[in-house]
């Protein structure tokens, strides 16, 4: 099956992310919260993460997390999943926590995340932000901020490339 980039110059998604911190942003203030602590999910997540973190120009270590152990599928992805570690900049205790992926599907990475960042501490409050949101939520798990609302068939998978440049693409 071909692949199709979704934007066809790096430059649209650009635009995508650069209207998703702008939409932050407004949520950030909206919630008086100031300074919170971003993290992108390996790998794309972290792509978008390090675009929003230059974007909002936060004070604070930008975050990075694994969720390999964390995953629901071991089962299916084997014995010996690609572990990398996590890089959390401070105590999230009572933080507010941006947590940030390239595509939402089924809600399973999400979960993951969240159980992964609670082993960290307990935030605050935690904002969902992706690139991509996608049909087919197996969980209740929804974004707080979406740079693009994807509907493509089932059979259809959505990927973020990267990291230069970075191409959304449906396989």
């Amino acid at each position: 099956m071909n692949n199709i980039n979704i934007w066809q110059d790096s430059q649209s998604i650009n635009t995508v992310v650069a209207n998703m911190a702008i939409e932050l942003r407004a949520v950030l203030n909206a919630k008086h919260i100031e300074n919170p602590i971003i993290v992108g999910i390996h790998t794309g997540g972290i792509w978008v993460a390090q675009s929003l973190y230059k974007l909002l120009q936060l004070q604070t270590t930008l975050g990075i997390l694994d969720i390999a152990f964390y995953r629901d599928d071991f089962t299916k992805i084997g014995l010996h999943p690609v572990v990398r570690p996590s890089q959390l900049p401070e105590d999230i205790d009572e933080r507010h926590i941006i947590l940030v992926d390239d595509i939402l599907h089924t809600g399973r990475t999400i979960r993951a995340a969240l159980n992964a960042l609670f082993d960290y501490g307990r935030p605050s409050s935690v904002l969902l932000a992706v690139l991509a949101a996608r049909n087919g939520r197996e969980l209740p798990i929804a974004p707080d901020i979406v740079g693009w609302h994807a509907n493509i068939p089932s059979q259809q998978y959505l990927k973020l490339t990267g990291p230069h440049p970075l191409q959304l693409i449906i396989t």
